[in-house]
């Protein structure tokens, strides 16, 4: 593949490959996995604990390098790159979401949203911030220090933080993890309208059949390969997918 982005996918996977180890102890985590990840979309990644759907991610996004294979991203072959065009890739064209959030202590929100584009000396868009910080509901937050902040409000930084600087998909690992039920709807439905309103492309690792169901797409794995996808889920869907595939949640 060129580097030019391809049109309407904004992610790939080519004949993936990733083994831990070697020898007889050797665990093969992906195992020729294919898969076009669409731009402007949310897509989900599900699967029981080892089916490989982290690894995937951490691949696609460029924070491991696969055994084999072929990872593009925006247009670039992501999994042919040196650490420093990686470095680079990652800090202007990539957004990332933990479920531990990873926000800095001793900075307020608005420091910790800003703080990729202050690391990269990249001049803040006013205009797209004031938009992400409204869409995010973070407005009367901004000058608050995370512990003076609920989970679900610090999620909401570590996702305007992600969308600032207005990267070409955002990879979000198990976001709601550590949040109870009302604020993982909240910062799921602010994923979801990050792609709606804004334009953004998602990509989500998650295990919960309810946070799958906000996605346009959501793709099954097991025993490292993708064993079947759905579109346009809801909570039920994905269930009666994972009962018929037998791909169980951990």
């Amino acid at each position: 593949m060129t580097e030019t982005a391809t049109a309407g996918v904004i992610a790939s996977a080519h004949d993936l490959v990733k083994v831990y180890g070697a020898g007889p102890t050797a665990v093969r985590a992906l195992d020729g996995v294919d898969v076009d990840l669409v731009r402007g979309e949310l897509t989900a990644i599900m699967g029981p604990s080892g089916s490989g759907k982290s690894t995937l991610m951490h691949c696609l996004a460029g924070l491991d390098r696969p055994t084999s294979g072929t990872v593009v991203v925006d247009g670039q072959t992501v999994s042919s790159m040196s650490e420093r065009r990686l470095t680079a890739l990652r800090r202007t064209r990539v957004g990332f979401v933990f479920q531990a959030y990873n926000l800095v202590p001793t900075l307020t929100a608005l420091e910790n949203i800003t703080l990729p584009l202050d690391i990269a000396r990249r001049p803040v868009d006013r205009a797209h911030l004031d938009l992400v910080v409204q869409t995010l509901g973070l407005t009367d937050r901004l000058g608050h220090k995370p512990t003076e902040l609920s989970g679900g409000q610090q999620q909401r930084v570590a996702c305007a933080r992600a969308l600032v600087a207005r990267p070409a998909v955002v990879f979000a690992d198990e976001p709601t993890g550590n949040l109870d039920s009302t604020s993982a709807a909240e910062v799921l439905g602010f994923l979801r309208g990050s792609v709606d309103d804004l334009g953004q492309s998602v990509v989500m690792v998650t295990h919960d059949p309810t946070s799958a169901g906000y996605a346009h797409r959501v793709l099954f794995l097991a025993d490292g390969r993708v064993v079947g996808e759905l579109r346009d889920p809801t909570a039920e869907s994905v269930l009666a997918a994972l009962a018929a595939l037998r791909v169980g949640a951990p």
